[in-house]
């Protein structure tokens, strides 16, 4: 990759986070630009810095990962929050994506998984740790009585194709060539497609399609 990958690192484990950005340092195509020690601070140099991507851990002072995703996805929806924790419980998980993570990976992942996740997020795409994802998928497929509302999304075929496609872990541009379109043809329809099922990323996109039977958890390429 050309352009660098500009990171943000918020862990309240300081050996932990100078370590890690000592690894990411060392990649051609990333850069450590702001480490944050809590949540608040996470905040405030996400402001600053505008990175690309940010890691964030749960479980911080002052302001929690989860919260402080949340407040970072509001104002810059365009950064790719990745969660690095050891929680494995799914309602940290559930909470993470509807705060608007692109990415949950636990902190025992392998060295060239996270490297590939972080590479992987800053094109746009999501990524669940595989050993929670089974879980996690199996969870939103589970009908939803709440959704059986008068407030039921309207789509196309074509819209449900793509979000088939989308949950598959094509790119935008492979899901252009699959269907005969352009890319920003597929991108126009993926921001009216969230905007439709109040959604924030293609995370909540694919587990969306996930919990509606458009794909088989098995067809994941988080599995």
């Amino acid at each position: 990759m050309s352009k660098q990958i500009r990171i943000l690192l918020a862990d309240d484990h300081n050996v932990l986070r100078q370590g890690m950005a000592q690894v990411l340092n060392a990649q051609p195509d990333m850069t450590v630009v702001a480490q944050a020690s809590n949540g608040k601070e996470a905040i405030t140099l996400a402001e600053q810095h505008q990175p690309d991507i940010i890691l964030l851990d749960i479980n911080m002072p002052e302001i929690d990962g989860v919260e402080a995703a949340r407040q970072i996805t509001a104002r810059h929806p365009q950064i790719g929050i990745i969660i690095l924790t050891m929680y494995r419980r799914d309602d940290y998980v559930f909470e993470a994506i509807k705060a608007g993570a692109r990415g949950y990976l636990l902190k025992e992942v392998e060295l060239d998984e996270l490297l590939a996740a972080i590479r992987s997020v800053a094109q746009g795409e999501a990524v669940i740790d595989p050993a929670i994802a089974t879980r996690v998928l199996a969870e939103f497929r589970q009908p939803s009585h709440s959704r059986q509302t008068s407030e039921e999304p309207s789509l196309s075929e074509r819209d449900i194709e793509i979000l088939r496609l989308l949950a598959q872990g094509l790119t935008n541009q492979e899901i252009g060539d699959k269907l005969a379109i352009s890319e920003k043809t597929v991108r126009n329809r993926l921001s009216i497609i969230f905007r439709q099922l109040h959604i924030k990323n293609r995370t909540q996109a694919a587990l969306y399609a996930m919990r509606e039977g458009l794909v088989d958890p098995e067809d994941s390429p988080d599995e």
